[in-house]
């Protein structure tokens, strides 16, 4: 069973789990007057709602590419997992409503054994479903999902706190229904603004993690030839595209028909082992004892010595271009890039009086 057929089968089977609940739940709430209980199937709707819509989104997101879209339509679960975040929020909001209202003009809430049984048969599916679904997601890299299951987590421990509740009523003859209601809503609000976060930072473009900058960057440099690795960058298409770029450093010796292979092999395993389209610059390291070797060893140190500076590379020297070129990459605390790249001009430009001297300033795209 491939990825997408396995969100859908989970999609299904949280789908029925919460219907049966919701079923189960809205009886027993207008049977005892419960507005928590009530409130607590209108929430299981919302989360078979959302597994709905996370079926849909899997099925567009398995179209094929087209002229307009060249890469795929994989980012429509990210579009899925924030309508599913949206949902989980307005029914929050309208739930927080409700609730202030009955703390205000109260009822009183009959709680049956039966309705205690089943409140505590529901905080065990839910935790199962909850636990369940989310794992999934996270096996899987669908938002969807990951949302699905821990909405479902919180909802275990909120029909757990409608227990409590219901503990007290017995004991005391206090009712708390109104309060707990509100303090539902103000957890489902919380949990559906966390829920956006994800595919919305998908969307917009996150940091590369540092576990897999580093496994790439290992993987590359294990590569003969290859005497360092920069530049690294990705863009997600969904979770099965991915396109990137980046740059090795290799011998100016090296012929360009070694350089080629190289770089193909290096595509080619990026294609197998991470499902990465990669695109493989080169940089070329100055060798022997010549002008330009000794330019790069004096640029390089200099610029390195600088605290600000994170990492120096892709040196190029050329009397035909008069031109003398480096890339640097500065801490994320510069702020003034265009001014720290002036400082350093100035610094270099003795070194090559007749030369044009340009400083390019990089950024660090991982973690």
């Amino acid at each position: 069973m491939n990825r997408n057929q396995e969100i859908i089968k989970t999609s299904w089977i949280g789908i029925i789990t919460n219907v049966l609940l919701a079923g189960f739940k809205a009886f027993i709430g207008i049977l005892s007057s419960s507005v928590a209980i009530v409130l607590d199937a209108v929430n299981n709707l919302s989360d078979a709602l959302a597994s709905v819509i996370t079926i849909v989104g899997t099925k567009l997101s398995q179209r094929p590419a087209d002229r307009k879209h060249p890469f795929g339509f994989g980012r429509i679960e990210y579009f899925s997992a924030i309508i599913i975040a949206v949902i989980v929020l307005s029914a929050g909001i309208t739930s927080f409503i409700e609730s202030v209202k009955k703390i205000f003009n109260p009822s009183t809430p009959e709680y049956t054994t039966t309705a205690l049984i089943i409140i505590i048969v529901a905080i065990v599916v839910k935790l199962a479903l909850g636990w369940y679904v989310k794992r999934k997601g996270e096996q899987l890299s669908s938002d969807a999902l990951i949302a699905s299951g821990s909405d479902a987590l919180f909802d275990s421990v909120i029909t757990f706190s409608t227990l409590i509740s219901a503990g007290i009523m017995l004991l005391w003859s206090v009712s708390l229904d109104g309060i707990l209601g509100a303090l539902i809503s103000v957890v489902i609000i919380k949990a559906g603004i966390e829920m956006l976060a994800s595919p919305i930072n998908e969307l917009l473009g996150t940091s590369i993690p540092a576990t897999l900058t580093k496994q790439i960057t290992q993987d590359v440099l294990a590569f003969e030839g290859v005497h360092g690795v920069y530049d690294l960058i990705l863009h997600n298409y969904g979770p099965d595209v991915k396109i990137g770029s980046l740059h090795i450093n290799v011998y100016d010796t090296m012929p360009a028909h070694d350089i080629h292979g190289l770089t193909r092999k290096i595509t080619m395993h990026m294609v197998e082992h991470y499902n990465i389209i990669m695109t493989v610059g080169v940089y070329a390291i100055a060798t022997g004892y010549n002008r330009r070797a000794e330019l790069q060893a004096q640029v390089m140190q200099a610029l390195s010595a600088h605290p600000e500076i994170l990492q120096v590379h892709g040196f190029w020297y050329s009397e035909k271009d008069n031109l003398l070129s480096v890339d640097i990459v500065p801490d994320v605390e510069v702020n003034e890039e265009a001014d720290l790249a002036t400082k350093l001009t100035r610094e270099i430009q003795p070194l090559v009086p007749d030369m044009q001297v340009i400083i390019v300033i990089d950024h660090n795209y991982t973690e």
